[in-house]
Formats: C-alpha cells, sequence, structure tokens
C-alpha cells in the first residue's frame, strides 16, 4: 500500500522544486524506515533516524505547485517508535526553514538540527549516537539522498564504525550534458571521493555510456561496503526524470546487523515495483 503523506500548506518560506517521480522515491524511503523500525522495535532502547541531506523539509510539484513532504517531515509524521530524528543541512537557512515546520508540526518529538557536510558532522554524529554497552542498545537508520556525490566515503566509513545502517538511493544527473564523461573527467574529485579513487578508476575501465556507467558505479559501491562488512540488498524503481535519463534507478539497503533482505522484500511487496535494470 502507498504511504499517503499529511498535508502541508504553504508557510511562504522556500521549498524544493521536484518531478513526480520524486513522490515516489519519498514514499519508498518511508516504507524502508517502516520495515526497518518493525524489525527493530521492542530489541533496542533507541531507534535514531538521521537525514544527511535534509533540506527545508517540503517539496513543491508541477504548476500547481503541489507541496508534499520531504523525508524528515514524512518520517516525523508517520508515528513510528523513533525516539530521536537528527537532520543534517550544509546550509544554515534551509536547516532554519526545517526547523520552523518541524515547530509548527511536531513541536513535540525529539529532533535535533545539525548544519554542515557529512564529513564536517562526523564528530558531532558520534556525540549524539551512543554507543552500545550492556543493557543499553541503540540502532541508527541513516538516510543519504544528495541527488549528487556530496557523499565521500571516508565519512561513510568513520560512520561505519558507529554501526550506521545505510539507506541510499543511487539517484544524481545523468544525461546527455552530465553524463560519463563530465563524472569520469570534469567533475573526477568529487567521483574520486564518492567511490575513493582506486573505485573510480575500476568504474572508468570500457565506459562507453551513461547506463554502463551507472550499472558500474552501483556495482563499485555495494563492493565498497562489502569490505566494510555490510549486508547489502538494492531495490529497482522506476525514474521518469528529464535530469536522470534512465530507466529506472536503484536504492541500496545496508547493514552490519541483520539481513538486508528481509527488509527489501517488505518494501518490494508495498510498492509492487521491481525494473529489472541490473540483470
Amino acid at each position: 500500500m502507498a504511504i499517503l503523506p499529511p498535508r502541508f500548506s504553504d508557510d511562504g518560506f522556500a521549498v524544493t522544486a521536484a518531478e513526480p517521480w520524486i513522490k515516489e522515491k519519498t514514499s519508498v524511503v518511508a516504507q524502508y524506515l517502516q520495515s526497518y523500525t518493525k524489525l527493530h522495535a521492542g530489541n533496542v532502547n533507541e531507534l535514531i533516524f538521521v537525514d544527511l541531506f535534509a533540506g527545508n523539509g517540503l517539496y513543491s510539484l508541477g504548476a500547481r505547485h503541489e507541496l508534499f513532504a520531504a523525508p524528515p517531515l514524512l518520517a516525523l509524521s508517520l508515528d513510528l517508535p523513533i525516539t530521536r530524528y537528527i537532520f543534517c543541512a550544509s546550509s544554515q537557512e534551509q536547516l532554519n526553514i526545517l526547523k520552523i515546520r518541524v515547530n509548527k508540526y511536531f513541536r513535540g518529538k525529539n529532533v535535533l538540527l545539525l548544519q554542515g557536510k557529512p564529513e564536517e558532522l562526523v564528530a558531532s554524529l558520534s556525540h549524539y549516537v551512543p554507543s552500545n554497552q550492556p543493557g543499553l542498545k541503540s540502532s541508527v537508520f541513516c538516510l543519504a539522498d544528495s541527488f549528487s556525490f556530496d557523499l565521500n566515503f571516508e565519512s561513510v566509513q568513520k560512520l561505519a564504525n558507529l554501526q550506521f545502517n545505510f539507506l541510499i538511493p543511487f539517484c544524481f544527473a545523468l544525461n546527455d550534458k552530465l553524463n560519463y564523461r563530465f563524472y569520469l573527467r570534469e567533475s573526477r574529485p568529487k567521483l574520486d571521493a564518492y567511490l575513493t579513487k582506486e573505485g573510480a578508476n575500476l568504474v572508468e575501465q570500457g565506459v562507453g555510456n551513461n547506463r554502463t556507467f551507472y550499472k558500474r558505479l552501483v556495482h563499485q559501491y555495494q563492493t565498497n561496503m562489502l569490505a566494510l562488512g555490510y549486508n547489502i540488498s538494492l531495490s529497482s524503481h522506476k525514474a521518469d526524470s528529464g535530469l536522470m535519463e534512465l530507466p529506472s534507478y536503484q536504492i541500496g539497503f545496508f547493514s552490519k546487523v541483520f539481513s538486508t533482505q528481509s527488509i527489501r522484500q517488505t518494501v518490494e511487496a508495498a510498492s509492487h515495483t521491481q525494473f529489472e535494470l541490473f540483470q
């Protein structure tokens, strides 16, 4: 069943323009979060939701400017047994707007807002995420959805030491202009940081089109996460984007502590979408 987000009214503050498929993607993210909390409820003392690229909390869709919740506000609206929400954004302006919306709609929730890029926030996150001790267990669901390569793998390695579970939609602009050549040349430093330099070199070998580049990038990211000791599952979802010109995109769920397949299967059963891009 599709998740129906709450309605939000125009408050005069900035919103983020979105394509129609983004609305479905936020619903899939919510399905992953619901499945994760269902598996963990009652087994840990703290369930923590971290969004590394939280933004201002609202999307705007189409000529009618339909408003719908981005993951931070959607996660809060689900009323799940999450004990703490940590929302991060590099823009202080975006974070200020998100704070206003959180206070308006969800004042009673335990929400922490952190300003900075992920690589700047590792120390803060380690402070606010309790380490597991006898009689005290915590579990972290970390969403990393930047629609870019703004998550350095070095930061992922550090957060992995805190036993973060990661949900990563592999979404970024990929079209005739911002194509595989652009990422392998002009934007190579960002790609190197995202995949590691060695990983980017492996992706580059024999790539001749955007689709092959995408498939190799996702495969290399899986390899990197396996090396960190993560269990891995991927789900495929239809892409209908003017920026990301692929028939479908992948969402990866990564965990060290439990089977990721059970989460993926629950999500697929709920969404009824599975597209065989990677056969």
